[in-house]
């Protein structure tokens, strides 16, 4: 990846997870990494360890679904390194698990789609407009398998993630001509703390212990690295030919 050296990449989420592992795989190779995340102990690490590998990394305190802080991520970047050369929105949520449709209720709906849908186009606007002014850039927006090729666990989560996916194929189209480049990815089943958290609620409802049902997990789990690569080859110029959505194991 040593095309992503001194390349500016902005990772929401990137406490942990996938985020995290996108951050660590783009500084990896050169890039300075904004990272930005609502849980600042889980940005320090990601910061430290960045720091400890030689990388170059900032992090900002982030709600992604308020709109004024998500234009201070990307002011901050812009203030701290002139240019935002590629945006990986990773923050997310998931909840309501496994509720009925008739039992799922509007607060945990409105959470779920104001996190992971207008957060997803919150994070887009802003970093467009930045890229726009300089000429180009890449947005890479987190959707799901979920709501886009098969069900979840979750009615908002699913739904939420079907609209990320809608999202960017309406900006793919929008933003070509300011040579911004636009894709979706939709990750399998990894290891993050999200889908482990899935997997412990279903072992209740189940009747297995949490302990037995993680353990038969990690066998078939991705580990969150590996889509940390492919987000950071898409970031970089070496994937100016990709065009759309890029689905992971």
């Amino acid at each position: 990846m040593s095309s992503l050296k001194d390349k500016v990449i902005v990772v929401t989420g990137a406490a942990s997870g996938i985020g995290q592992a996108a951050a660590f795989c783009c500084a990896a190779g050169g890039g300075k990494i904004v990272a930005a995340d609502i849980d600042e102990a889980g940005l320090g690490r990601t910061a430290a360890r960045i720091g400890a590998d030689g990388g170059n990394a900032t992090t900002v305190r982030v709600d992604i679904a308020n709109e004024a802080q998500v234009r201070r991520v990307m002011e901050t970047a812009m203030e701290t390194h002139g240019r935002i050369d590629a945006l990986i929105n990773c923050a997310g949520v998931l909840e309501g698990p496994f509720v009925s449709l008739d039992e799922f209720e509007e607060t945990t709906w409105d959470r779920v789609i104001d996190i992971n849908l207008k957060g997803s186009f919150f994070a887009a606007k802003h970093a467009a407009t930045f890229m726009k002014r300089q000429g180009g850039g890449v947005i890479i927006l987190i959707a799901s398998g979920a709501g886009v090729h098969g069900g979840s666990s979750s009615v908002a989560y699913g739904s939420s993630k079907g609209g990320v996916h809608g999202l960017s194929l309406v900006l793919a189209g929008q933003l070509a001509a300011s040579g911004i480049r636009v894709h979706a990815v939709c990750p399998g089943g990894i290891s993050t703390p999200l889908k482990l958290s899935v997997i412990a609620a279903e072992a209740r409802l189940s009747g297995k212990t949490e302990s037995q049902a993680l353990q038969e997990a990690s066998q078939y789990l991705g580990d969150p690295e590996g889509v940390g690569r492919i987000l950071a080859f898409l970031a970089s110029p070496d994937a100016d030919y990709v065009r759309g959505t890029v689905s992971t194991r």
